[in-house]
């Protein structure tokens, strides 16, 4: 078939970057648009390009292939990019480098600097908010960064990321005296949690795996909740077979919910997270299982976009400081990851402060960073409403330790009051968030009691996962129904009779608590 015309290509097909106002549609010659209206007519509307009615996006998509030199492949985590000693292509099933270590995907970065910071970013903005396939995903928006080898056709998306960046002004203000405060709502997406970010990647390439004969029957993961969930729901859309091994009663039943209703296979298991991580590492190498958690640096290449997507939303400028909540460590690497590859490749010339922020009952990255970083130990991680980051031997501490090094970063812990407080304070402002967000604020507000965050820098609270996911721990709150928590913040509803006079005093009661001039 032959190309399209020019006019007709969307913008991410051209090879060199388009005009920020451009639009792949089709407008009317100037000459006709005069003929056709008069003075006092508002020009002609743009006539848009559609594609056939019998055509869906991934048709489309397999017509506006287009041909590019970007490859990625895995080598052992912090390797020598110069090195050739060991690498192995994205197509082959494999977890660590030989000596036991974490492997990391390692772009041609050559090949990408070819195309400068200015051709990235217009690239990068010209597919925000855009249907086309894939690139109406916030992950997808950014292939040639994430999995640039993968057919279009091959890729299992919801159209995840472009997820609302917040202005918590009441909350900066009232509780902080910051201005520039913002929350990054990463669980405001398909299945509730930024898990989705690196689902759509590790799928999307055991699709192309299975489609390759290769020898994977289903994907399986230890969780704590969240990448069950995403896990579960990127499988059922690609009809890949899940199996998701949940430790029994230490998670919320909205977060069991999700993997049974997306038909996945789940063992509950009596065990905590660590045992259920070791449990699925035996199992996936004994059986034709693809390994999906975050020891699988496939997922990191997707949040990693979670960094562009700050920038580009903040219009290429860099924020300040950006605090993740941190449990199995990929995540604060992932950001890291993605901040770096914005500076080296031009679209900025620096890079924020990482603050990774843990539940003081699962600590290890935050005692390790106490000792200035002597010998890590494990801990055995204690009951935390921040369920998700409940981890005492997290997977990525050698990633986490490094971006935090590379980011002048720093880590901080939570208490299960201070974070539950946190979260009510926030939520009391027009926010509802989950716990693990919590944890980032308490970080937020013991910085900012130390000085060491000012009250004019830009900060980023990387909110992991909805509220919705959580509402067993707010309804304790409110209820002061938590053992040994003073819950000051609680909210309970007041109790009234049905009669005109007592609803009337008690609402006086509260109009006066709020308006003086009531009196």
């Amino acid at each position: 078939m032959a190309a399209a015309p020019p006019v007709f290509r969307s913008s991410f097909l051209s090879s060199q970057p388009l005009p920020h106002n451009h639009s792949s549609t089709t407008y009317i010659p100037t000459s006709i648009r005069a003929t056709a209206t008069s003075p006092d007519q508002p020009p002609a509307a743009p006539l848009k390009h559609r594609r056939p009615a019998d055509e869906n996006i991934r048709d489309e998509a397999r017509r506006h292939t287009s041909s590019h030199n970007f490859s990625a492949k895995y080598v052992p985590f912090n390797a020598d990019p110069t090195s050739t000693a060991e690498s192995y292509s994205l197509d082959e099933i494999v977890y660590r480098s030989r000596s036991g270590g974490l492997l990391d995907v390692q772009h041609d970065m050559d090949a990408l600097k070819k195309f400068d910071g200015e051709y990235w970013r217009s690239l990068f903005d010209s597919r925000v908010g855009k249907t086309t396939w894939p690139y109406g995903s916030g992950v997808w928006s950014k292939k040639e960064w994430v999995l640039p080898e993968i057919n279009s056709d091959d890729i299992v998306s919801a159209f995840e990321g472009n997820s609302n960046l917040f202005w918590a002004e009441r909350y900066g203000k009232q509780f902080l005296g910051m201005n520039d405060l913002w929350v990054k709502h990463c669980g405001i997406s398909h299945t509730g949690s930024f898990k989705d970010l690196g689902m759509t990647v590790l799928v999307s390439q055991v699709n192309r795996l299975r489609k390759m004969n290769k020898p994977v029957v289903g994907v399986g993961c230890a969780s704590t909740g969240d990448t069950s969930a995403a896990l579960s729901a990127y499988c059922a859309s690609a009809g890949i077979p899940s199996i998701v091994f949940l430790p029994a009663n230490k998670i919320s039943m909205a977060q069991l919910v999700q993997p049974i209703a997306n038909g996945a296979f789940v063992l509950s298991i009596d065990t905590d997270f660590d045992g259920c991580m070791h449990l699925i590492r035996e199992v996936t190498a004994e059986l034709p299982i693809y390994l999906a958690n975050s020891l699988n640096s496939l997922r990191l290449e997707g949040q990693k976009t979670a960094a562009i997507e700050i920038l580009q939303q903040f219009d290429w400028q860099v924020p300040d400081w950006v605090i993740v909540p941190g449990g199995n460590l990929g995540n604060i690497y992932a950001f890291y990851k993605g901040f770096h590859m914005c500076k080296e490749l031009g679209l900025v010339d620096r890079i924020p402060r990482l603050v990774c922020a843990q539940a003081a009952n699962a600590n290890p990255l935050y005692l390790h960073y106490k000792s200035g970083w002597k010998d890590f130990q494990a801990v055995k991680a204690g009951t935390t409403f921040a369920s998700a980051i409940q981890i005492g031997d997290p997977v990525s501490i050698d990633r986490a330790v490094y971006a935090l090094k590379k980011s002048n970063g720093i880590v901080e812990e939570a208490t299960e009051e201070e974070l539950m407080d946190a979260t009510a304070q926030a939520d009391s402002t027009g926010m509802f968030i989950c716990p693990h967000t919590g944890v980032a604020l308490t970080a937020l507000i013991k910085l900012r009691k130390s000085g060491i965050i000012g009250p004019t820098d830009r900060t980023v609270v990387v909110s992991t996962a909805h509220g919705l996911k959580f509402t067993q721990s707010k309804i304790d709150y409110h209820s002061k129904e938590i053992k040994d928590m003073e819950c000051r913040y609680a909210n309970p509803p007041v109790q009234v009779k049905a009669d005109f006079g007592s609803v009337m005093d008690v609402l006086k009661k509260y109009l006066l608590s709020k308006d003086t001039k009531l009196h």
